[in-house]
């Protein structure tokens, strides 16, 4: 999905280029942004990339994470079960949160007691339900039913 935005970005920059050469000043104002752009869609790519979910067997916790906007520390002994369910819609409810990748989820986790999700913009919230999208599912639900017995 980020790959072909960005070539869309890409395509867009090099035809409003062309189309806006007799006007140098557009042209210049036109390239910045779309050049500006290209780089943000080629850094939230990369803050997918570098920012995977992590299990912590030692530290006893799973941290999921999404961009800069997530970052939800859930410790191993709070999770009552954990299952492989994708999901392609989500409706908002309280207690439970969403993490989807290009809106789906592939992992479910109900916790004992709830856990304490910030928000980007530093609203608390209590969730007990974490849904969240991860490249290999079935390896994570196992790791995790390894890591909790």
């Amino acid at each position: 999905m980020m790959a072909g935005f960005g070539f869309v970005c890409v395509v867009e920059t090099v035809a409003m280029s062309v189309l806006l050469r007799d006007w140098p000043t557009v042209h210049a104002v036109f390239l910045f942004l779309d050049v500006y752009g290209v780089v943000i869609v080629v850094a939230l790519h990369a803050s997918s990339v570098v920012r995977p979910h992590v299990l912590d067997v030692d530290g006893g916790s799973l941290r999921i994470r999404r961009y800069v906007h997530v970052d939800l520390r859930v410790p191993l002994e709070r999770i009552a079960s954990v299952r492989r369910e994708l999901r392609m819609t989500h409706e908002r409810a309280d207690g439970e949160l969403d993490v989807e990748v290009g809106s789906q989820t592939t992992v479910t986790l109900e916790l004992t007691e709830p856990v304490t999700h910030v928000t980007f913009l530093g609203r608390r919230r209590a969730v007990r339900v974490v849904r969240f999208h991860a490249d290999d599912a079935d390896g994570l639900v196992r790791a995790l039913g390894q890591a909790r017995v």
